[in-house]
This record gives structure tokens, C-alpha cells and sequence, in this order.
């Protein structure tokens, strides 16, 4: 018996004005996979992310979500199995809202009960004391915001995350702990990622497989054992890999 993608994308395509950022992309992601989609800026990648989310309409080609082929406008059952992590920590939280009012939020537009018992949970999960339920986000540092950024996300118990540069805000002592915890998280709750990043050294670390993307066209798919190997088979992936080493590279 086959099982069916978690996430099925057949020959998307949108367009802005004269624009065409994605070009009849496929890809499917496995239930409980962890999968990258990197490239340089302009590729294509966020565009994806917001389709995918439910934010950007204005596309075609097919989407599946759990075996489900989505509509443009999706309804909330999809938003329950289906939560983004945003790039910014600064930008994605109310600057007025508590952390409790944050994470309230989502369950009262779902009509979930609870609520004490699920926040309780999400805070404990991405390592957020109690304390700082009642704390504002300008108590708080980049990474602590990211941190209730993701329990917002999984206050809602999704199957599925997609995560824009969820790291690349934060200082670099602050990026390998929210990696590990949201690495952490898939595994105890068999969570299926999209990850997406302009820093290969983020995918290898956090994702079985990617798709790499050029002006708005899936150029290869390998998996991050590939990556690690150093044997991409497109130009522009090896391209991409050099440039990424050379930055990160240091003494």
C-alpha cells in the first residue's frame, strides 16, 4: 500500500504582473519528511512557502495537502494541519499582545477548548518558561520570540510546518538551538517540514532531502547525503554549494 504525499505540487506557476517567479514546478514531500527548497534571492522559494500557506491565491497548477487537492481559498481545517513559521521574530508578533494572548489567539478562532492546558504545552515544548507567558515582545530576545513564533504554530497541533529562513534573523550563537529544537519537535510529534533557506549548511542539518531553485524553476533534487558528498549535478547547485562554503568559512 502506497501512502500519499503529505504535500503534492504538480506544475505550479504564478505570476506577478509580467513577472513569472515560479515556473511549472513538482515536488512531493513525504508524511514526517523534513524537505529544503534553497536558492538565491528571487529564485522563487518564499512564493512557494506562501502558496503552499494559503496566502498567496494567485497561482495555478495543483496543490495536495495530505491527499487533499486545495482550492485557492482554503478553509480552517486546512489552517489546523497546516502552520508557517515566519522569517522575522520581530515583524510575525503583535507588539501589544502577551505571550498568552499570542498563542490564545489561534484556538479561540478555531473554537478549541483547553486553552491553559494547550498553551502550557506549547510554551514547556519550545522551552519557554512559565514566567514568560505574560511578558510582551519587547521582553524578549530574537530567539525567545522565534520560540513563541513556533509554539504558535503548534498550539494548533498541525501535521505540517513550513518554515521561511526561520533562522536567518537571529545571531548565530541563537540559530543552532532553535535548529535543534524544531529538529526535536519533528521527531516527537512526526511532523512533516518545508524548510526554506538561501544557507545550505541549515538544509544539510535539518532536512533528509531539497530542491534547489533557479529563477523560479526546480533545477536538481538530491538528498542532503548528496550535498554532504559535495556531488550536485547541476553547475548552478555547485555554484551555489562553493558560494555557501566560501561564506561560511573561517581561518
Amino acid at each position: 500500500m502506497t501512502t500519499n504525499p503529505a504535500i503534492r505540487v504538480e506544475k505550479l506557476n504564478v505570476s506577478y504582473g509580467d513577472s513569472h517567479v515560479v515556473k511549472d514546478l513538482s515536488f512531493s514531500v513525504a508524511p514526517g519528511e523534513s524537505y529544503g527548497i534553497v536558492g538565491e534571492s528571487g529564485s522563487g522559494k518564499s512564493t512557494v512557502l506562501r502558496v503552499l500557506s494559503g496566502l498567496n491565491r494567485d497561482w495555478s497548477g495543483t496543490v495536495a495537502i495530505e491527499g487533499q487537492v486545495q482550492p485557492k481559498r482554503r478553509d480552517k481545517a486546512f489552517y489546523r494541519a497546516v502552520q508557517m513559521v515566519f522569517q522575522d521574530p520581530y515583524g510575525s508578533l503583535h507588539p501589544k499582545k502577551t505571550v498568552d494572548d499570542t498563542l490564545a489567539e489561534p484556538l479561540a478562532i478555531h473554537g478549541i477548548g483547553d486553552a491553559e492546558a494547550r498553551i502550557a504545552r506549547a510554551m514547556s515544548e519550545v522551552g519557554l518558561p512559565a514566567s514568560f507567558r505574560f511578558r510582551y515582545p519587547h521582553q524578549l530576545s530574537g530567539g525567545q520570540r522565534q520560540r513563541v513564533a513556533i509554539a504558535r504554530a503548534l498550539v494548533l497541533e498541525p501535521t505540517i510546518l513550513l518554515l521561511d529562513e526561520p533562522t536567518s534573523a537571529l545571531d548565530v550563537s541563537i540559530q543552532a538551538e532553535v535548529l535543534n529544537l524544531l529538529q526535536a519537535l519533528r521527531q516527537e510529534r512526526k511532523l512533516t517540514y518545508i524548510l526554506v533557506s538561501h544557507d545550505l549548511a541549515v538544509v544539510a542539518h535539518m532536512c533528509q532531502r531539497l530542491l534547489v531553485m533557479q529563477f523560479g524553476r526546480g533545477v536538481e533534487e538530491m538528498t542532503a547525503a548528496t550535498l554532504a558528498a559535495r556531488s550536485p549535478q547541476t553547475d548552478y547547485a555547485r555554484q551555489l554549494l562553493t558560494a555557501s562554503e566560501g561564506f561560511r568559512r573561517v581561518g
